[in-house]
């Protein structure tokens, strides 16, 4: 089994748990060292907070539960490629490396539209790797739309 796909499970548990209070289906988790450090899903609509999206949320709770801002040595897993804003939270964090499920063809920031966490004009790259449990995050987010139409 992908030592990766674990973390991610648990970030579809978390994305789950947005789609019941009605939020995009979205979940977050970060570790360091093998253990989860913070969680995250999204609920900007609920929050009434535009920022509040699962890698917001979890790099927030990362920073407290760790007493600094940089995240070094971090990995986050997220369900859905990060927005341009969470791409450019990470690498302002410092998180070392990026998990993610499905692609996003219309704001992926990790290589699909744009390439923000690994931009040679910033001062910091990460390390990604996309399509962990790719199809079921996929499932996930076109259910939950495909219930709105």
């Amino acid at each position: 089994m992908n030592p990766d796909e674990p973390f991610m499970r648990q970030a579809l548990d978390l994305a789950r748990q947005a789609e019941a209070a009605g939020e995009v289906p979205v979940g977050c988790v970060i570790t360091r060292d093998g253990s989860v450090v913070a969680t995250g899903f999204n609920h900007p609509i609920g929050g009434r907070d535009p920022t509040a999206h699962a890698e917001i949320e979890a790099l927030r709770a990362a920073a407290v539960a760790l007493g600094n801002y940089r995240l070094t040595g971090c990995t986050l897993y997220v369900t859905l490629e990060p927005c341009p804003m969470c791409a450019g939270a990470m690498v302002h964090a410092r998180i070392a490396r990026l998990v993610y499920g499905a692609p996003d063809p219309r704001a992926g920031a990790a290589g699909t539209v744009f390439d923000l966490v690994r931009s040679q004009a910033l001062n910091h790259r990460i390390e990604v790797t996309g399509g962990v449990l790719e199809a079921e995050s996929r499932e996930l987010l076109q259910g939950f739309f495909r219930s709105r139409r």
